[in-house]
């Protein structure tokens, strides 16, 4: 006779057959169960699938769907390329510390969450960043310095034109303010100490000056800072690519 499982009390009259019995009942339970089991799995002929996730752990530590890879600019790479040195128009303009500047104010390519039409140029004024939108639900993103309390301007425009290495002129209240600046009345040529930096975008509303602009700076630590007059401000190097990507009548929308 097989020996019984530890599990399984033989009956108190020793019968030994009713004990066979029972052992050889739960074997026939236990193959019965196990062959259901193997049934129910064997049923299943399609796979299922589940969406996959990645950690958004750049900018917000959140789980998100995976979605096909951004696009691809010869222009967003590393930050040790992107804040070089370089020559332009007749000016050295100094190489950036990136390390100090941090990540998310760097130049690179995101997901288009604005909800604004390629070509747009929006920027966010809480997060100190400027999205231009691309086609194929992209977005390249830029950190941006912004005007200090009581000089902020919000609202939809355009851009109505362009320059490169822009003269700077104080208006009379920003002299009022700072009467050093009356030696720029008639203005400051453009160059490497010039406020506006390497390029300007002048933003017009309704067909008139907004006297706002999204011009270039020198001033690269005041990049995610509230220390403008109003205006926003690029690292020099992103404003010449910015520049580089805008054409005249592109929206403009400050939130």
């Amino acid at each position: 006779m097989r020996e019984l499982p530890q599990n399984v009390t033989p009956p108190a009259n020793g019968d030994a057959n009713e004990t066979e019995h029972l052992y050889s009942r739960r074997f026939v339970l236990s193959g019965a169960g196990a062959m259901t089991l193997l049934g129910m799995a064997g049923c299943s002929t399609s796979t299922l699938e589940l969406p996959q996730f990645q950690l958004d752990d750049t900018v917000t530590g959140s789980v998100r769907p995976i979605r096909p890879a951004i696009s691809v600019d010869k222009n967003v790479t590393g930050p040790d390329v992107m804040y070089a040195s370089l020559n332009d128009g007749g000016f050295e303009v100094p190489a950036v510390p990136y390390q100090k500047v941090k990540p998310e104010f760097r130049r690179q390519i995101v997901v288009n969450e604005t909800g604004e039409a390629p070509g747009t140029i929006v920027v966010h004024l809480q997060e100190r960043k400027l999205y231009l939108v691309q086609e194929g639900g992209d977005a390249i993103r830029y950190g941006v310095g912004i005007g200090k309390d009581g000089f902020r301007w919000s609202g939809r425009a355009n851009i109505q034109y362009g320059k490169e290495w822009p003269t700077w002129t104080p208006p009379p209240e920003m002299i009022q303010r700072k009467p050093e600046l009356v030696k720029w009345q008639n203005g400051q040529p453009g160059g490497l100490t010039n406020p506006l930096g390497a390029r300007a975008l002048y933003i017009y509303q309704d067909g008139k000056d907004t006297g706002y602009r999204i011009h270039g700076s020198p001033e690269w630590a005041s990049i995610g800072q509230a220390m403008s007059s109003g205006c926003v401000r690029l690292i020099n190097q992103d404003i010449i690519d910015l520049y580089s990507r805008v054409s005249k009548k592109n929206p403009v929308v400050v939130v």
